[in-house]
Protein backbone atom coordinates (compact mmCIF):
# COMPACT_ATOMS: atom_id res chain seq x y z
CA UNK A 1 0.00 0.00 0.00
CA UNK A 2 1.43 3.38 -0.94
CA UNK A 3 2.21 5.74 1.98
CA UNK A 4 0.09 8.82 2.56
CA UNK A 5 1.74 11.94 1.34
CA UNK A 6 3.26 14.34 4.05
CA UNK A 7 1.27 17.59 4.29
CA UNK A 8 3.41 20.50 5.62
CA UNK A 9 0.46 22.83 6.07
CA UNK A 10 -1.23 20.57 8.58
CA UNK A 11 1.95 20.33 10.64
CA UNK A 12 2.22 24.12 10.73
CA UNK A 13 -1.37 24.40 11.94
CA UNK A 14 -0.71 21.99 14.80
CA UNK A 15 2.50 23.77 15.77
CA UNK A 16 0.75 27.12 15.79
CA UNK A 17 -2.00 25.78 18.02
CA UNK A 18 0.52 24.37 20.46
CA UNK A 19 2.45 27.65 20.54
CA UNK A 20 -0.73 29.63 21.24
CA UNK A 21 -1.62 27.34 24.12
CA UNK A 22 1.82 27.68 25.68
CA UNK A 23 1.69 31.45 25.36
CA UNK A 24 -1.65 31.60 27.10
CA UNK A 25 -0.37 29.49 29.99
CA UNK A 26 2.75 31.60 30.32
CA UNK A 27 0.76 34.80 30.41
CA UNK A 28 -1.49 33.45 33.16
CA UNK A 29 1.48 32.45 35.31
CA UNK A 30 3.01 35.86 34.89
CA UNK A 31 -0.21 37.53 35.98
CA UNK A 32 -0.44 35.37 39.12
CA UNK A 33 3.20 36.05 40.01
CA UNK A 34 2.70 39.77 39.63
CA UNK A 35 -0.21 39.72 42.08
CA UNK A 36 1.78 37.87 44.74
CA UNK A 37 4.96 39.97 44.51
CA UNK A 38 4.71 42.66 47.18
CA UNK A 39 7.96 44.23 45.97
CA UNK A 40 6.64 44.86 42.45
CA UNK A 41 5.05 48.12 43.52
CA UNK A 42 1.89 47.37 41.53
CA UNK A 43 -1.56 48.63 42.33
CA UNK A 44 -2.37 45.30 43.99
CA UNK A 45 -0.26 46.09 47.07
CA UNK A 46 -2.73 46.15 49.96
CA UNK A 47 -0.69 47.98 52.66
CA UNK A 48 0.97 51.37 52.57
CA UNK A 49 4.44 51.94 54.05
CA UNK A 50 4.63 53.90 57.32
CA UNK A 51 5.83 57.48 57.26
CA UNK A 52 9.62 57.99 57.37
CA UNK A 53 11.17 60.01 60.19
CA UNK A 54 11.87 63.71 59.93
CA UNK A 55 15.65 63.32 59.94
CA UNK A 56 17.57 61.72 57.08
CA UNK A 57 21.05 62.87 58.18
CA UNK A 58 22.79 63.94 61.39
CA UNK A 59 24.79 67.06 62.28
CA UNK A 60 28.40 67.03 63.42
CA UNK A 61 28.15 66.37 67.17
CA UNK A 62 31.20 68.29 68.39
CA UNK A 63 29.96 71.45 66.71
CA UNK A 64 26.45 71.44 68.21
CA UNK A 65 26.98 72.94 71.71
CA UNK A 66 27.72 76.65 71.84
CA UNK A 67 31.20 77.55 73.08
CA UNK A 68 29.66 79.59 75.91
CA UNK A 69 27.72 76.52 77.07
CA UNK A 70 30.87 74.41 77.09
CA UNK A 71 32.73 77.02 79.13
CA UNK A 72 29.99 76.95 81.74
CA UNK A 73 29.90 73.15 81.92
CA UNK A 74 33.69 72.75 82.00
CA UNK A 75 34.79 75.46 84.43
CA UNK A 76 38.41 75.92 85.46
CA UNK A 77 39.92 76.89 88.77
CA UNK A 78 41.08 80.33 87.74
CA UNK A 79 43.96 79.35 85.48
CA UNK A 80 44.35 81.10 82.16
CA UNK A 81 44.17 78.78 79.16
CA UNK A 82 46.34 79.21 76.11
CA UNK A 83 44.71 79.17 72.69
CA UNK A 84 45.88 75.62 72.05
CA UNK A 85 44.65 74.42 75.46
CA UNK A 86 41.24 76.03 74.95
CA UNK A 87 40.96 74.50 71.48
CA UNK A 88 41.82 71.04 72.80
CA UNK A 89 39.22 71.26 75.58
CA UNK A 90 36.31 72.94 73.79
CA UNK A 91 36.66 71.37 70.33
CA UNK A 92 35.92 67.96 71.85
CA UNK A 93 36.89 64.47 70.77
CA UNK A 94 34.51 62.96 68.18
CA UNK A 95 33.40 59.37 68.59
CA UNK A 96 34.43 56.91 65.92
CA UNK A 97 31.35 55.63 64.10
CA UNK A 98 30.91 53.65 60.89
CA UNK A 99 27.97 55.64 59.56
CA UNK A 100 27.75 59.30 60.52
CA UNK A 101 24.24 59.49 59.04
CA UNK A 102 23.08 56.97 61.63
CA UNK A 103 25.11 57.78 64.76
CA UNK A 104 27.48 60.52 65.92
CA UNK A 105 28.98 61.49 69.27
CA UNK A 106 31.51 63.71 71.00
CA UNK A 107 33.29 63.91 74.38
CA UNK A 108 34.75 66.79 76.36
CA UNK A 109 36.93 66.66 79.50
CA UNK A 110 38.48 69.26 81.77
CA UNK A 111 40.67 68.48 84.77
CA UNK A 112 41.10 70.99 87.59
CA UNK A 113 42.37 70.95 91.15
CA UNK A 114 38.74 70.79 92.31
CA UNK A 115 38.04 67.65 90.28
CA UNK A 116 37.33 66.55 86.73
CA UNK A 117 34.23 67.14 84.64
CA UNK A 118 33.19 65.05 81.66
CA UNK A 119 30.55 65.77 79.05
CA UNK A 120 29.51 63.29 76.38
CA UNK A 121 26.96 63.49 73.61
CA UNK A 122 25.45 60.61 71.62
CA UNK A 123 22.99 61.19 68.77
CA UNK A 124 21.28 58.25 67.08
CA UNK A 125 19.05 58.38 63.99
CA UNK A 126 16.60 55.49 64.04
CA UNK A 127 15.41 53.81 60.86
CA UNK A 128 12.67 51.19 60.81
CA UNK A 129 13.00 48.49 58.21
CA UNK A 130 9.46 47.29 58.87
CA UNK A 131 7.06 48.85 56.38
CA UNK A 132 4.29 48.74 58.99
CA UNK A 133 6.33 50.57 61.68
CA UNK A 134 7.31 54.21 61.30
CA UNK A 135 10.77 55.51 62.16
CA UNK A 136 9.24 57.58 64.98
CA UNK A 137 7.56 54.53 66.51
CA UNK A 138 10.78 52.56 66.32
CA UNK A 139 12.64 55.42 68.01
CA UNK A 140 10.00 55.63 70.75
CA UNK A 141 10.47 51.93 71.47
CA UNK A 142 14.23 52.43 71.93
CA UNK A 143 13.59 55.44 74.15
CA UNK A 144 11.12 53.45 76.29
CA UNK A 145 13.76 50.75 76.80
CA UNK A 146 16.29 53.34 77.98
CA UNK A 147 13.79 54.80 80.44
CA UNK A 148 12.92 51.34 81.74
CA UNK A 149 16.58 50.41 82.21
CA UNK A 150 17.13 53.65 84.14
CA UNK A 151 14.05 52.91 86.31
CA UNK A 152 12.54 56.29 85.59
CA UNK A 153 9.12 56.71 87.25
CA UNK A 154 6.30 56.93 84.75
CA UNK A 155 4.47 60.22 84.53
CA UNK A 156 5.76 63.54 85.81
CA UNK A 157 8.00 64.30 88.76
CA UNK A 158 8.38 61.51 91.24
CA UNK A 159 10.67 59.64 93.51
CA UNK A 160 13.17 57.21 91.99
CA UNK A 161 12.57 53.50 92.18
CA UNK A 162 13.62 51.89 95.47
CA UNK A 163 17.25 50.80 95.53
CA UNK A 164 18.76 47.82 97.29
CA UNK A 165 20.70 48.56 100.46
CA UNK A 166 24.42 48.86 99.98
CA UNK A 167 26.49 45.69 100.60
CA UNK A 168 28.43 47.46 103.33
CA UNK A 169 25.27 48.44 105.20
CA UNK A 170 23.94 44.90 104.96
CA UNK A 171 27.22 43.51 106.19
CA UNK A 172 27.37 45.84 109.19
CA UNK A 173 23.79 44.98 110.19
CA UNK A 174 24.29 41.24 110.03
CA UNK A 175 27.68 41.13 111.74
CA UNK A 176 27.53 43.65 114.55
CA UNK A 177 30.12 42.14 116.88
CA UNK A 178 29.88 44.95 119.40
CA UNK A 179 26.15 44.69 120.03
CA UNK A 180 24.83 43.09 123.21
CA UNK A 181 22.81 39.90 123.31
CA UNK A 182 19.66 41.98 123.34
CA UNK A 183 20.45 43.47 119.94
CA UNK A 184 18.68 40.68 118.13
CA UNK A 185 15.75 40.42 120.56
CA UNK A 186 14.75 44.09 120.84
CA UNK A 187 16.14 44.57 124.38
CA UNK A 188 18.89 46.71 125.89
CA UNK A 189 20.58 47.02 129.27
CA UNK A 190 19.97 50.06 131.46
CA UNK A 191 23.39 51.23 132.62
CA UNK A 192 22.04 52.67 135.88
CA UNK A 193 19.91 49.73 137.07
CA UNK A 194 21.58 46.83 135.29
CA UNK A 195 18.19 45.56 134.16
CA UNK A 196 17.23 44.63 130.65
CA UNK A 197 14.58 46.83 129.09
CA UNK A 198 12.73 46.78 125.82
CA UNK A 199 14.40 48.96 123.22
CA UNK A 200 12.45 51.84 121.70
CA UNK A 201 10.55 51.06 118.53
CA UNK A 202 12.66 51.40 115.41
CA UNK A 203 15.97 51.01 117.28
CA UNK A 204 16.64 47.31 117.98
CA UNK A 205 19.78 47.97 120.01
CA UNK A 206 18.45 51.04 121.81
CA UNK A 207 20.98 53.27 120.09
CA UNK A 208 20.51 55.65 117.20
CA UNK A 209 21.09 54.28 113.72
CA UNK A 210 24.61 54.88 112.42
CA UNK A 211 25.00 57.50 109.74
CA UNK A 212 25.08 55.96 106.30
CA UNK A 213 27.37 56.90 103.48
CA UNK A 214 25.22 59.07 101.17
CA UNK A 215 27.09 57.69 98.19
CA UNK A 216 25.70 54.22 98.99
CA UNK A 217 22.29 55.37 97.76
CA UNK A 218 22.14 56.86 94.24
CA UNK A 219 19.21 59.05 95.30
CA UNK A 220 20.88 60.35 98.47
CA UNK A 221 20.28 64.05 98.97
CA UNK A 222 17.84 64.29 96.06
CA UNK A 223 14.59 66.18 96.49
CA UNK A 224 11.49 65.69 94.36
CA UNK A 225 12.74 68.42 92.04
CA UNK A 226 16.11 66.72 91.45
CA UNK A 227 15.14 63.02 91.62
CA UNK A 228 15.21 60.93 88.42
CA UNK A 229 12.10 61.95 86.50
CA UNK A 230 10.30 62.47 83.21
CA UNK A 231 10.81 65.87 81.56
CA UNK A 232 7.61 67.17 80.04
CA UNK A 233 8.99 70.14 78.09
CA UNK A 234 11.82 68.65 76.06
CA UNK A 235 11.42 67.10 72.61
CA UNK A 236 8.71 64.49 72.02
CA UNK A 237 9.75 62.51 75.13
CA UNK A 238 12.53 62.99 77.68
CA UNK A 239 13.81 61.94 81.09
CA UNK A 240 16.61 62.87 83.48
CA UNK A 241 18.60 60.45 85.63
CA UNK A 242 20.98 61.26 88.51
CA UNK A 243 23.39 58.79 90.11
CA UNK A 244 26.02 59.19 92.80
CA UNK A 245 28.76 56.57 92.60
CA UNK A 246 31.80 55.87 94.77
CA UNK A 247 35.00 54.22 93.61
CA UNK A 248 38.46 53.62 95.01
CA UNK A 249 39.68 56.74 93.24
CA UNK A 250 36.90 58.98 94.58
CA UNK A 251 33.26 59.88 94.11
CA UNK A 252 31.38 61.05 91.02
CA UNK A 253 27.87 62.16 90.20
CA UNK A 254 26.49 61.29 86.76
CA UNK A 255 23.58 63.26 85.32
CA UNK A 256 22.03 61.87 82.13
CA UNK A 257 19.38 63.51 79.95
CA UNK A 258 17.79 61.43 77.19
CA UNK A 259 15.28 62.89 74.76
CA UNK A 260 13.63 61.91 71.49
CA UNK A 261 12.69 64.25 68.68
CA UNK A 262 11.00 62.42 65.80
CA UNK A 263 13.36 59.57 64.83
CA UNK A 264 16.44 60.95 66.60
CA UNK A 265 17.45 60.01 70.17
CA UNK A 266 19.92 62.23 72.02
CA UNK A 267 21.78 61.03 75.13
CA UNK A 268 23.68 63.68 77.09
CA UNK A 269 25.85 62.60 80.03
CA UNK A 270 27.46 65.11 82.39
CA UNK A 271 29.50 64.07 85.41
CA UNK A 272 31.85 65.48 88.01
CA UNK A 273 34.61 63.52 89.78
CA UNK A 274 36.17 64.32 93.13
CA UNK A 275 39.02 62.47 94.83
CA UNK A 276 37.72 63.73 98.19
CA UNK A 277 34.82 61.42 99.08
CA UNK A 278 33.55 63.87 101.69
CA UNK A 279 32.95 66.51 99.01
CA UNK A 280 29.94 65.27 97.07
CA UNK A 281 29.28 66.90 93.68
CA UNK A 282 26.19 69.09 93.83
CA UNK A 283 23.19 67.63 92.06
CA UNK A 284 21.27 70.83 91.34
CA UNK A 285 24.12 72.56 89.51
CA UNK A 286 24.89 69.58 87.30
CA UNK A 287 21.24 68.98 86.49
CA UNK A 288 20.59 72.62 85.63
CA UNK A 289 23.52 72.76 83.24
CA UNK A 290 22.71 69.42 81.61
CA UNK A 291 19.05 70.38 81.23
CA UNK A 292 19.99 73.74 79.70
CA UNK A 293 22.30 72.14 77.13
CA UNK A 294 19.65 69.54 76.25
CA UNK A 295 17.20 72.34 75.49
CA UNK A 296 19.82 74.05 73.33
CA UNK A 297 20.43 70.85 71.38
CA UNK A 298 16.71 70.24 70.91
CA UNK A 299 16.26 73.71 69.42
CA UNK A 300 19.28 73.26 67.19
CA UNK A 301 17.97 69.97 65.82
CA UNK A 302 14.54 71.49 65.18
CA UNK A 303 15.91 74.27 62.98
Amino acid sequence: MPRKPFVPGAALVVAAALAAGLTACTGGSGSDGEVGDAKSGGTSTSSQAAEPGRYQTLPEACGLPARSSLRGMLPGDGQQLSRDEAKKIYDGQPDITYDTDRRVGCRWTRETTAGTRHLSLDIQRVVSYDAAVSDDSKAQGIYDTKALDAKIPSGGNGSPSPVDPSPSATKDTGKDKGAGKGAGTGTTTNSSTGKKEKAPSGSPSGSSAPATDPSADPSAGLSDSTAPRVLDDLGDAAFLNDKLVTADSGVHRDVTVVFRTSNVIVTLTYDQWSTDKTMLPESQELQDKARSLAGELSESLSE
